[in-house]
């Protein structure tokens, strides 16, 4: 098992949610959830929970979205460029642990 970061959306009732893929899914944290595999016009096919070994992809963080440390296993890892946070991290299974502190992220 390995810590990653991934970036959620952040609902108006504090609830987590996927930023594109599976948008209606509510993340639950504390519990290993399974990746499902959910086909999406306009998107590459890579079925998996998406994340990076920081908390760093300056093309994807705006308001409303937050940062959070993960658990991770059964992943591979996926080459991207710097700027769109590096390897990604795409694992079958995931655990959501707690938000990033201050000064951990610069993204």
């Amino acid at each position: 098992m390995v810590i990653a970061y991934k970036l959620f959306r952040l609902r108006k009732d504090g609830s987590l949610g996927p930023l594109f893929i599976n948008r209606k899914l509510r993340v639950l944290i504390g519990k290993w959830l399974k990746a499902e595999d959910h086909p999406t016009r306009g998107f590459a096919h890579r079925p998996g929970w998406h994340t990076g070994a920081t908390p760093e992809a300056r093309h994807l963080t705006e308001k409303g979205r937050v940062w959070y440390r993960v658990e991770i296993k059964d992943f591979y890892v996926f080459p991207r460029p710097k700027h769109q946070g590096g390897e990604w991290l795409i694992a079958q299974h995931m655990k959501v642990l707690c938000p990033v502190g201050r000064g951990e992220s610069d993204g």
